[in-house]
């Protein structure tokens, strides 16, 4: 009897031990921390340097659309000197710097370098709500484009036809190619806080990565 109520004994107190471990509360999910919101001033002269450059845009609304992602200080470039295809909502610090880009490095490059006018730039997308690639084990950690403060662009148009992409000319063998895009990138690494090439990572092999977040990054 006495083993059998030592035996007793001890099962109760692994049931309390285990019962210690337990809790009622729900888990506490990770929470992102609040997006930053360009002050208005900011924004307004943003749009000052836009209308002085002769860039047309369009203010949009600021909305929240999702947990870490939103639409705030942001415009939709309408005509910036060259067609731009695949962009949305950008925020305006971020449109400025890249409508500087396109009209004052990338234009002159393909006349200068490759001796043809450029007639398109070929984006891949600016806002979207979701997380930097390839950091799911990194935890939730959102990309620029989910404040619409980055764009994407996968390659350029010449009036001689000829189309330049990230994909297939990024390792030309043409020297003139390949000084076009090291004069673009370097214009690109003073302009955005954060520019990433194809010689970055395998995400980035079909286009630039520009955005304006003051990093200093550049690969």
């Amino acid at each position: 009897m006495a083993v059998r109520a030592r035996s007793y004994t001890s099962l109760c107190a692994l049931v309390l031990l285990a019962a210690c471990g337990r809790t009622d509360r729900p888990v506490q999910q990770a929470t992102r921390p609040e997006p930053y919101r360009p002050p208005i001033r900011e924004t307004a002269q943003c749009e000052a340097d836009l209308r002085r450059d002769g860039v047309d845009y369009r203010r949009l609304p600021d909305k929240e659309l999702g947990p870490g992602c939103g639409l705030y200080g942001t415009v939709q470039l309408t005509d910036i000197g060259v067609p731009v295809t695949g962009i949305t909502a950008m925020r305006c610090g971020n449109a400025r710097a890249f409508a500087g880009w396109v009209r004052n490095a990338v234009a002159p490059a393909a006349w200068q370098i490759l001796g043809s006018q450029l007639v398109k730039v070929e984006g891949m997308g600016s806002y979207a709500c979701r997380n930097i690639v390839g950091t799911a084990r990194m935890g939730d950690r959102r990309s620029g484009h989910a404040l619409a403060n980055a764009v994407d662009v996968g390659g350029f148009v010449l009036k001689d036809g000829r189309r330049i992409t990230l994909l297939n000319d990024w390792n030309s063998p043409d020297p003139q190619i390949r000084q076009f895009w090291t004069t673009i990138r370097a214009s690109a690494c003073r302009r955005f806080g954060t520019v990433l090439t194809p010689d970055y990572n395998a995400a980035h092999r079909n286009h630039l990565h520009l955005e304006d977040d003051k990093a200093r990054f550049c690969r």
